[in-house]
């Protein structure tokens, strides 16, 4: 009921935006072989469409997908960072000391020229502003780093106080990217930065009307750019209805089963480098600090079947560990021990201290009890309650919250859970460093290691990781690290998650979905000639 009352109030909030914008399918087939050039956008508005990126992670993804921010580096489709607002990099032989060359000839959207200062003071700007949200740009770039700017050799050189042979990848990532600070008065709705669009006028909660930036460095294909924010019931119907040109991660499998059967629409996607898994809180005097019972629920889900399913539709590849199986950490030599087996799951409880009364799992006298936190998006709500159905079978009961991204995050961080469902990227920086420090010992179990999980080989190797700079070595290493999780039961994986555009081929000639969930709206999309 709530979904379809979301949907109905969505529908009507996208007519009365078109009706501001004045543009349905037709009307841009016609703008867009005129002078104007017209793309209506739908997406969906993660914290609120706030484009700041020292707020949080997902209002600095906000601003490089919204085409405004830019990072010295972008990621490539196989996550190597590649130069970008930079022309080039160095470093001293320890990794300790780098010197970055910033492009000749960019400009910020209001004309400023991006100077080795100007890059300065963005990342001065993220050491002064960044305790006051949870983006955490220090992860990225320590604010004990020495900076320096040479504006005539247009040169950054960066003295970091450990060594750190992944700095690239780290100032690729959206939290680092580059604002020009002083000319910026609104930081939550029209941040200054170097991309393709800028924003003319923002609508809290409903979207943004984007203007093509005139100092872009490259050919900017549309003069203006709606976006309309869109939950995700809504997406394929306005992109169908003509009301949208393009929409991102239609993930509702009978919709895109529409899509790909519309001969006027067409979908693209691309292998992702998200996992989808459900932490398990195994702090102390909770049910899940108790290994058996984390092993015995891995045992009671198929895994294969739900991914499979009509609900998942293949959204999810199914997979064991943490790390996606594409990417390239020795999955294939990994072992899974606890393999689809609802019997040997109840024999492992019982043989362990657990008693069954009727089909209710008990321990104590009273019967095993989680609570299982869940938010709507990428299909999460639905995977959960596929693995509510199977828990019922193991006979636990499940105290079903489903609720808002943001509210999840909350109990997570104050351990109010037992089981919470989330989607991650696992490799925001090119490596899967920050992702591996959730199960990491000293990670803080506010804001990261969730999961209040200790394993001192882990510790062991992730410190080993962090400090060795050979590549075949540390690949090593991470499959070791990969395999004492899996063996640990630490999540249960909903599997690896796809990323996808679709979008009106009479309207937009191309479109195509990054590997990195980072990069949207790009001079990349053009309309049809």
């Amino acid at each position: 009921m709530k979904k379809t009352i979301a949907l109905v109030l969505c529908i009507l909030l996208l007519a009365a935006v078109m009706v501001g914008c004045g543009n349905k399918t037709e009307g841009n087939a016609a703008n867009n072989t005129a002078a104007e050039k017209v793309l209506n956008f739908g997406l969906e508005a993660f914290s609120d469409g706030l484009i700041n990126p020292m707020n949080q992670t997902n209002t600095a993804w906000n601003c490089m997908r919204y085409g405004v921010g830019e990072c010295l580096f972008k990621f490539s489709d196989s996550m190597i960072p590649e130069p970008w607002l930079a022309e080039s990099v160095a470093h001293n032989d320890d990794y300790t000391v780098w010197t970055i060359t910033i492009r000749n000839g960019i400009k910020f959207s209001n004309g400023t020229d991006l100077t080795a200062t100007k890059v300065k003071e963005s990342f001065e700007w993220n050491k002064a502003e960044g305790p006051n949200g949870t983006a955490g740009p220090n992860k990225y770039l320590s604010f004990d780093a020495q900076i320096e700017a040479n504006d005539s050799a247009r040169t950054v050189t960066i003295t970091l106080p450990k060594a750190d042979d992944n700095l690239p990848g780290k100032l690729a990532n959206p939290i680092m990217e580059i604002v020009d600070v002083t000319g910026t008065t609104d930081f939550d709705y029209n941040i200054i930065g170097t991309g393709p669009y800028m924003v003319k006028e923002a609508k809290p909660r409903v979207g943004y009307t984007m203007v093509k930036n005139p100092y872009y460095y490259e050919t900017v294909p549309y003069d203006t750019v709606n976006i309309i924010f869109l939950n995700l019931e809504a997406k394929a119907s306005a992109l169908q209805s003509g009301q949208v040109d393009l929409v991102e991660n239609v993930s509702i499998p009978s919709n895109i089963a529409l899509i790909n059967a519309d001969a006027n629409l067409k979908y693209d996607s691309a292998p992702g480098v998200r996992t989808g898994f459900t932490w398990m809180n195994m702090d102390e005097g909770r049910p899940l600090n108790d290994k058996v019972l984390r092993q015995a629920i891995l045992m009671a889900i198929d895994n294969e079947t739900i991914s499979n399913s009509n609900t998942i539709g293949g959204m999810y590849k199914a997979g064991f560990s943490v790390l996606p199986s594409n990417l390239d950490y020795g999955y294939n030599n990994l072992n899974n021990p606890y393999k689809y087996d609802l019997d040997a799951a109840k024999k492992l409880l019982t043989d362990n201290g657990y008693t069954y009364d009727g089909d209710k799992l008990m321990k104590d006298g009273k019967q095993v009890t989680l609570v299982y936190y869940s938010y709507d998006g990428r299909l999460l709500n639905e995977m959960t309650e596929s693995h509510v159905l199977y828990l019922t079978a193991l006979g636990i009961k499940i105290d079903l919250k489903e609720s808002t991204s943001g509210d999840c995050w909350d109990q997570m961080g104050a351990g109010n859970f037992d089981l919470c469902n989330n989607n991650w990227t696992t490799v925001g920086t090119g490596d899967p460093t920050d992702f591996m420090k959730n199960w990491w010992g000293e990670s803080s179990v506010t804001d990261t290691n969730f999961s209040r999980y200790q394993n001192d080989e882990y510790d062991a190797l992730f410190a080993e990781f962090m400090s060795n700079f050979d590549t075949a070595a540390r690949k090593e290493i991470m499959q070791k690290m990969q395999q004492i999780l899996i063996d640990d039961a630490v999540a249960i994986i909903d599997g690896y998650w796809s990323s996808s555009f679709a979008y009106n081929t009479k309207t937009v000639s191309s479109a195509h979905i990054h590997t990195a969930d980072y990069y949207w709206l790009t001079n990349e999309i053009k309309p049809v000639a």
